[in-house]
């Protein structure tokens, strides 16, 4: 079975070290090299940091729609494997600044909770970085139970600081 069989879904990117853009680029462009297909990329979004560490730098981040045939955890051990081969440190305080963070938000309608993940990933309705990007690619897109992004966002609080910082990446190919 090839990536284009898979599942769709939906993962998010962040850096907040050195060349954030070029970063981005370039595990977007690694993906289908792991069974990742590509199938569409948001805009980039220069986002305040969230979570247990606030005094760092910036993040960009993107959400990018993909086909895949892999299983949850073959996925996760898939970006995990880029992550560290993209220069991410594997000793980084949780939340810390970090070259490349790949993040499996949604793949298909599937629901899992083990120890290594969840999907739909536990804070895929609480991060403004992530709703909005994901609802630039498809303003329907809904929770596995049935919750909207879009709801989820509208009931987001605007402290959250998400701005525009430039065009989608360029698709792998």
């Amino acid at each position: 079975m090839s990536a284009d069989d898979g599942q769709v879904g939906l993962l998010g990117l962040g850096s907040n070290v050195g060349e954030r853009r070029s970063h981005l680029q370039a595990a977007l462009d690694a993906l289908p090299a792991v069974g990742v297909s590509v199938l569409a990329c948001s805009s980039v979004y220069d986002t305040d940091p969230v979570g247990d560490v606030l005094d760092q730098p910036s993040f960009l981040n993107a959400c990018v729609l993909v086909r895949t045939s892999l299983e949850p955890l073959e996925l996760l051990d898939a970006v995990k494997r880029l992550e560290r081969e993209l220069g991410r440190s594997s000793d980084g305080v949780r939340h810390g600044p970090r070259t490349i963070d790949i993040d499996i938000l949604l793949l298909g309608e599937l629901e899992l909770v083990h120890e290594r993940m969840s999907l739909p990933h536990d804070q895929l309705l609480s991060r403004r970085f992530v709703l909005i990007p994901a609802l630039e690619l498809d303003f329907e897109l809904r929770a596995p139970d049935g919750r909207r992004l879009a709801d989820a966002l509208a009931a987001r609080a605007v402290d959250e600081g998400v701005r525009w910082a430039g065009p989608p990446l360029e698709l792998p190919g």
